[in-house]
């Protein structure tokens, strides 16, 4: 039987050939370090699997941070019945009038499971706190709740990691420039996106005040330097993995056993089935 690999928080994944020149990253080296991230993040979702974890990511920031395309590189490879995204819209009238944090708590993990976060329960310290969505009291109580339940959380047995996206204005106007131009990415764009650049020193504040007392020792902010998308996507990638000492159990090849052909068996005539027409 061949020796498990065992990785430590210190190390999960192969040090990557990377240069940190402040130059852009070429699209051959970006994939290939994807790629290696990739195999370490099913090695990853096989250990959360047999070790039964309950895992918690968040990932904040602000729009066209990058968060979404993170999300959509640790998910390319994984298998969605043990790690899912959760990405809440606006909460219905019921919702508003529950525990606030009740609609986040039906989407935790169970044993075996990690949950990404495409925003959260940080919508209320965010956008609600900026735009008026939230009483000034709601707010407090926030302020007061947030870092008790997320306490509760872990001492339950959750991992629980917090991801800020932190992206320029520079790089924000170009990106929204893009979404602009781009029909099909316009949909990433809404007025609600629009306004937050006029209120760009108010988010600002809001995220200041909610790293003063949500940074917490049991679940810390790791801020992410996102101008560069590539850089920020292995970059967080290779964060993930280094919080999670696992083993790898990966199975070994399977061999396909022959097909084994029924005699006497007469499959239906091809023209009795419908086919998508051939466009290209």
């Amino acid at each position: 039987m061949s020796k498990k690999k065992k990785h430590s928080k210190e190390e999960s994944a192969e040090e990557p050939d990377v240069k940190k020149e402040n130059k852009k990253l070429s699209k051959n080296i970006y994939e290939k370090e994807l790629a290696k991230l990739q195999v370490e993040l099913v090695k990853l979702q096989e250990w959360i699997k047999h070790e039964k974890l309950k895992v918690v990511v968040i990932f904040e920031g602000r729009d066209a941070a990058g968060k979404g395309g993170t999300i959509k590189r640790i998910m390319d490879k994984l298998n969605p019945r043990i790690c899912r995204v959760v990405a809440l819209g606006v909460p219905t009238e019921r919702e508003k009038a529950q525990w606030y944090f009740q609609r986040y708590t039906t989407q935790l993990p169970a044993a075996g499971e990690m949950v990404l976060f495409d925003r959260s329960w940080y919508n209320r310290a965010g956008v609600e706190r900026v735009m008026g969505f939230c009483t000034e009291e709601e707010y407090k109580e926030f302020t007061r709740s947030c870092p008790e339940f997320e306490r509760m959380l872990v001492r339950s047995g959750i991992i629980l990691i917090k991801y800020w996206f932190s992206v320029s204005d520079e790089e924000q106007e170009k990106r929204f420039q893009q979404r602009i131009r781009d029909p099909r990415r316009r949909w990433k764009l809404s007025p609600m996106d629009l306004k937050s650049r006029e209120l760009w020193e108010d988010y600002s504040k809001a995220k200041d005040e909610m790293f003063n007392f949500t940074d917490i020792k049991q679940a810390p902010w790791f801020v992410v330097n996102a101008d560069d998308k590539k850089r920020a996507r292995l970059n967080t990638i290779a964060h993930l993995l280094s919080m999670i000492g696992y083993k790898d159990l990966t199975p070994q090849p399977l061999k396909l056993p022959p097909r084994i052909k029924e005699k006497g068996y007469e499959r239906p005539p091809i023209t009795d089935q419908t086919f998508i027409p051939e466009i290209y």
